[in-house]
C-alpha cells in the first residue's frame, strides 16, 4: 500500500461547492484507503496499491467527472516526491526575500525546451519562474492580483492543465504527512476554504 497526494484543479469553482467529507467519500468509492483532506482547496491524501501516477490521475479525473458532472483534473505526487518538491530551492535568497508570495505549479509532466522558453517569456518585473521535474516555481514580488500571470495564462500559453499551491501550504502538508507516521491527526480545515490557497482557489 502506497501513500499518495492528489492535487485537484477547479474542485470548487464556477458556483460548484464540494464538501471535503463528500470528497473523501468519493475517493473511498474509487477504491482508495485511509483518505484524508488537507485544507479545503482540493488536496487529498490516500492509500492505494496502484503505483502508476498517470493511471491514478486518469482514474480520479474520470471518477470525479462522473460524480460531479464537470471536469476536475488531478495531479498525483508521492510522499517522498512531495518532500523533495517542498525542499527544492529554485531561486536565490535575493528573489525570495523580496517576494510577496511563492507558489508551486503542478503539471502532468516535465516541460520540454520549447515550453520552458514560452514560460520564461512570461517573466516580468514582479514575476520570476523556475522549472524542476514536473513543477513550475513562481515567485511574485507583489500580491498576485497585481500580476498579469495566472494559472489560466499558464495553461493557455503551454496548452497543458495545471494547478497552483502556495509553498507554505506544501511545506505544511509535508509536515502533516511526516507526523502521520507516528500519530493520528484530524483533517485540516474540512469544510471551508482556508490558508493561503483560498485566495487563488478559483484557478486551481
Amino acid at each position: 500500500m502506497t501513500r499518495h497526494i492528489a492535487f485537484l484543479r477547479a474542485i470548487n469553482v464556477g458556483g460548484h461547492t464540494v464538501k471535503m467529507e463528500s470528497l473523501r467519500q468519493l475517493f473511498e468509492s474509487f477504491g482508495f484507503y485511509k483518505v484524508e483532506t488537507f485544507i479545503a482547496s482540493g488536496n487529498v491524501i490516500f492509500n492505494t496499491t496502484a503505483q502508476d501516477p498517470a493511471e491514478l490521475e486518469s482514474k480520479i479525473s474520470a471518477g470525479l467527472r462522473t460524480a460531479l458532472g464537470y471536469e476536475v483534473a488531478a495531479f498525483i505526487r508521492g510522499t517522498g516526491e512531495l518532500a523533495r518538491i517542498a525542499a527544492y530551492q529554485p531561486f536565490p535568497p535575493s528573489v525570495l526575500e523580496t517576494a510577496a508570495t511563492n507558489n508551486i505549479i503542478f503539471l502532468p509532466g516535465p516541460l520540454d525546451v520549447s515550453a520552458q522558453q514560452k514560460l520564461m517569456a512570461l517573466r516580468s518585473e514582479i514575476d520570476s519562474f523556475a522549472t524542476h521535474a514536473r513543477e513550475v516555481y513562481w515567485s511574485c514580488r507583489r500580491i498576485q492580483s497585481q500580476s498579469t500571470f495566472s494559472n489560466a495564462v499558464l495553461e493557455k500559453t503551454l496548452g497543458v492543465k495545471s494547478t497552483i499551491r502556495g509553498v507554505n501550504t506544501i511545506r505544511k502538508l509535508v509536515a502533516r504527512l511526516a507526523s502521520s507516521n507516528t500519530e493520528s491527526s484530524p483533517n485540516g480545515d474540512p469544510d471551508g476554504l482556508g490558508g493561503e490557497d483560498a485566495a487563488v482557489s478559483g484557478e486551481k
